[in-house]
């Protein structure tokens, strides 16, 4: 059985990229980030002298990201199957920070804190963190894990008849990425 072979690394972009007004045409080897409004903020950001020192950092540390996920891309990557893991052998034994955006009926916590007192994890080694949360759920969930310690950013006003917290900030996986 022969080992698989590496894939190739990208290649260069064919996009049109402002950068070439400098270097026309760019060396073969060089590669630079799209384009984008975005990347032109960041930068404009980021050249403006008046811009405040943690500004600075933040927004050029954007753009290092940005760079070094790009270089990632550029590694050989070798075709491997991989069996999954759930949860390490010694689960039961560790602290856990599990985490979810939203804390509405308390419903699904439950069932991901069941899941994990399941594989032996003690109820006071778990702690919830999540951004949001609605009352109701805080006290159904509290409730059901009175040794769980949680972690909230905010207690909103409460769920509506569709159990949606209200005013929450509406579907938060949607938001996040996309869907």
């Amino acid at each position: 059985m022969s080992s698989p072979s590496p894939l190739l690394p990208p290649q260069p972009a064919n996009a049109n990229n402002t950068n070439k007004a400098h270097l026309d045409p760019l060396p073969p080897s060089v590669f630079t980030l799209p384009q984008t409004a975005q990347l032109e903020a960041l930068y404009t950001i980021i050249r403006d002298s008046k811009t405040s020192r943690g500004d600075f950092l933040f927004y050029s540390d954007r753009i290092i990201r940005l760079l070094v996920e790009e270089g990632l891309n550029h590694l050989p990557v070798v075709a491997k199957t991989v069996e999954t893991p759930t949860f390490p052998p010694d689960i039961a034994s560790r602290y856990v920070l599990l985490l979810d955006p939203m804390l509405a009926t308390g419903g699904s916590a439950a069932k991901a804190v069941e899941v994990l007192k399941d594989h032996g994890v003690p109820e006071e080694r778990i702690i919830f963190i999540n951004l949001i949360s609605a009352p109701e759920g805080l006290k159904f969930f509290t409730g059901k894990f009175p040794s769980l310690k949680v972690i909230t950013g905010w207690i909103d006003e409460g769920l509506n008849d569709k159990a949606y917290i209200i005013p929450g900030l509406g579907d938060f996986g949607e938001r996040r990425y996309c869907v």
